[in-house]
């Protein structure tokens, strides 16, 4: 548990509530609680109305937050006062009042509890959040740098490590080690490590296999205050073969027209056309299996879609992926990815690891 940077945003979502005709914010999942409230913790959910703001946790976790949190109500739940009760006792007076509610985060029985202890009509508002995290502020960004600084100099010091006889699962545990050596909290995802002929997996899980000779893809990222990064680079164990060499740089000329490509007030789809359309050009129809990239934030995953039939314009300060990938079973598969924050006119890419392919 810990306080959280960057500023807090009660005053956003209380805003947001009103404008949809809302009475109240009943906010459960830990992503949006220490979004909303500045501070995380396992073990704990805010309820927000128009001009109140409660935090409410159990023992474990009360006296940090009373320290770390100024700008709400800080309550305690216990056996005689339990959570539907707090917020009870600052519920509009009103016959079943609208509360909006993360229908991603509430399973069908909790959805039924709290609509019975609330007597209230449980209104769905995830997109409120997902509109609301979609624009990144100074402070978070600067923790998505720092993010992605720590988890560049963690992979900078696994280098000398990477040989063919170390296998998947070993390199992915030296990269987390490093992680929480060099300042992050943890990963934002488990890593993925995969060697030879098993790069062709996009999203597999590293096992006891050794690397071996040819290509070794490594997807990794920290997060940092609670601030994800997330990066791809794929290396060559030995010489690489002319078309390892073809498709590594048909990848990389994708990446380079989609990134090309990026600026606020674009579909998201933009990007994914761009690089999509050149490997097609390039022989690698079909070997794109996902989309060029996603949002990121709190999570790992989050709004926007950076894929095909995308329609959401991107704004300034969103932070997306860039990550065009090829994937040939049975013999090989590669990816690169960088971070990139949408501005006015273009992208900042905060990714500082070089991309010509490294050859150990």
């Amino acid at each position: 548990m810990r306080e959280l940077a960057g500023m807090n945003h009660v005053e956003e979502m209380q805003q947001l509530l009103q404008e949809n005709g809302l009475d109240g914010l009943l906010i459960t999942g830990q992503t949006n609680v220490a979004y909303v409230s500045g501070f995380e913790c396992q073990d704990a959910l805010v309820f927000l109305t128009a001009h109140r703001a409660l935090f409410l946790t159990d023992g474990r976790y009360g006296e940090a937050a009373r320290a770390a949190i100024s700008h709400m109500t800080v309550e305690e739940v216990t056996a005689g006062k339990s959570y539907s009760l707090c917020i009870r006792e600052v519920l509009p007076e009103k016959q079943k009042p609208r509360l909006g509610f993360e229908e991603a985060e509430l399973s069908v029985l909790d959805y039924l509890m709290w609509q019975e202890k609330l007597e209230a009509e449980l209104i769905p508002a995830q997109s409120l959040f997902s509109r609301s995290r979609l624009v990144k502020n100074e402070a978070e960004l600067a923790c998505m740098k720092r993010a992605q600084q720590i988890a560049e100099l963690s992979f900078q010091q696994v280098l000398p490590l990477i040989t063919a006889d170390i296998t998947e699962r070993e390199l992915a545990a030296e990269l987390v080690y490093r992680f929480l050596k060099n300042g992050a909290e943890g990963s934002s995802f488990d890593p993925i490590v995969l060697g030879g002929k098993r790069s062709s997996l996009p999203h597999g899980m590293p096992g006891d296999y050794k690397l071996g000779k040819g290509f070794v893809t490594i997807d990794f990222g920290v997060k940092y205050e609670g601030w994800c990064s997330d990066t791809t680079r794929t290396l060559c164990l030995g010489q690489p073969t002319e078309d390892m060499k073809r498709a590594y740089a048909a990848v990389l000329e994708a990446q380079r027209l989609g990134i090309a490509c990026v600026k606020a007030g674009i579909k998201a789809s933009v990007p994914d056309a761009a690089a999509r359309e050149y490997l097609h050009r390039s022989g690698y129809a079909g070997r794109f299996t996902h989309s060029f990239g996603h949002g990121l934030g709190r999570d790992i995953h989050e709004a926007p879609s950076v894929g095909p039939g995308s329609s959401m314009l991107l704004p300034v300060g969103a932070v997306i992926s860039a990550e065009p990938g090829v994937y040939l079973p049975g013999e090989f598969g590669l990816r690169i990815e960088d971070v990139l924050i949408v501005t006015e006119g273009g992208c900042e890419n905060i990714t500082g690891l070089p991309k010509d392919l490294c050859i150990l």
